[in-house]
């Protein structure tokens, strides 16, 4: 049995409490509708890097750009929501890798 470390767990209680509050600032904010994929937490746990996915690809950098202008008021709020000492500063990227499934998943199909 693996044992997880302690960025292990804190990245996956970021990932859970940033889905919830990326998708309440992309509602109230009008932003393309995004979804947290991944978090990376730096050892030090300083800085994590927020991978999301958006349904409209075009758009992609600008809704990134967007979340990553409302990232300190999104880590106010995730301030609130968990219990740590000191909660990472965000910076969101976009998470490509479903985009690349796709493709190769056409490619695959002979597409």
């Amino acid at each position: 049995m693996k044992s997880f470390s302690r960025t292990d767990r804190v990245s996956a209680l970021l990932r859970r409490e940033l889905g919830t509050l990326v998708h309440e600032a992309v509602r109230e904010h009008g932003l393309d509708s995004s979804s947290v994929s991944d978090v990376e937490v730096t050892r030090d746990m300083a800085h994590a890097k927020v991978f999301v996915t958006v349904l409209m690809t075009e758009r992609a950098a600008d809704t990134v750009k967007a979340l990553n202008a409302l990232a300190p008021e999104i880590r106010h709020q995730l301030a609130r929501a968990v219990r740590m000492r000191h909660v990472p500063e965000l910076r969101f990227h976009y998470d490509s890798s479903v985009e690349r499934g796709e493709r190769i998943d056409q490619l695959l199909r002979g597409g």
